[in-house]
């Protein structure tokens, strides 16, 4: 069995746990590696982006960005993942610090759940032509560049023209992705296991603009109606400047993000600690 590894270098507990767990990985006679960034602040062996994927599992330690930049990596093999929360929200991740052993002898033993999670497709388009694509488990985002002014975005769904307003940008969001940026610009939390696609505008200047729930197999057209500078980003991991008249056609990507899952309902307990709302019924029962 073989087990790679990332984690967020700024968080010195992250890597003091890495290291923890790769000595009792080898101990247990299993071979381990980490992801070159995180490589860099570990006397472990390194194993390429190329081929990173390569393994029976990956662990990443840190919170909902570093599991991402896992997704990122594992995507195209679907390898698991279990994700270790040591950041702010975790929302994605799976298991503490304190109980990673148990949740890698859990997945060992088979009796650790695996959910497939769905991603995002994006192809850009310029007169015609598909000339980029990217793939993302949280969000694509079409959004004006920092140095623009306000920008008109146009919607349109299974062909038809939905809408056009001023705004900062918009997004498309998966389920999985809903407690992310999509939950900062006004979006609504969904279960992660529902297949679904989440259309929010970010910052609109209108009264009109409403977020919409749409079926995971809608094909949804993005342009930007006015002059100025454009982005388009997958998770804030890849970046694309858009040109005036390029069409973003988003749709449920064939990839998917496969996490280990070791607690029933885990969703939904993390709803009521994160968002503190188990804290206020607690307050009000006093």
């Amino acid at each position: 069995m073989r087990v790679h590894i990332v984690g967020n270098a700024y968080r010195p507990d992250a890597l003091s746990a890495i290291t923890e767990t790769a000595l009792w990985l080898k101990k247990a006679g299993i071979g381990v590696a980490v992801d070159a960034e995180t490589g860099r602040h570990l006397d472990l062996s390194v194993v390429s982006a190329l081929e990173f994927a390569e393994a029976d599992l990956v662990v990443a330690f840190g919170g909902d960005g570093t599991l991402i930049r896992a997704a990122h990596l594992c995507a195209t093999e679907g390898t698991p993942i279990l994700g270790v929360y040591y950041g702010r929200f975790g929302f994605v991740t799976q298991c503490t610090g304190e109980n990673v052993q148990a949740c890698i002898d859990l997945f060992i033993s088979g009796e650790a759940c695996v959910e497939s999670r769905m991603m995002l497709q994006a192809e850009m388009k310029r007169g015609g032509q598909t000339i980029a694509e990217i793939h993302a488990l949280n969000e694509i985002v079409l959004q004006r560049d920092v140095t623009a002014r306000m920008m008109t975005f146009q919607v349109a769904v299974d062909g038809h023209e939905l809408t056009s307003y001023p705004a900062d940008g918009v997004m498309v969001s998966t389920p999985t992705g809903s407690t992310g940026y999509n939950l900062s610009a006004g979006g609504p939390i969904m279960d992660p296991t529902v297949q679904a696609l989440v259309v929010t505008e970010i910052a609109p200047h209108t009264l009109s603009a409403r977020t919409l729930v749409l079926r995971s197999d809608s094909v949804i057209q993005l342009m930007v109606g006015s002059r100025g500078d454009a982005v388009l980003s997958a998770d804030g991991q890849t970046r694309l400047h858009i040109l005036s008249g390029d069409e973003i056609c988003v749709t449920k990507s064939p990839r998917v993000t496969n996490l280990v899952s070791v607690e029933k309902d885990d969703f939904l307990i993390k709803l009521g600690q994160r968002l503190f709302w188990s804290q206020g019924l607690l307050e009000d029962s006093v």
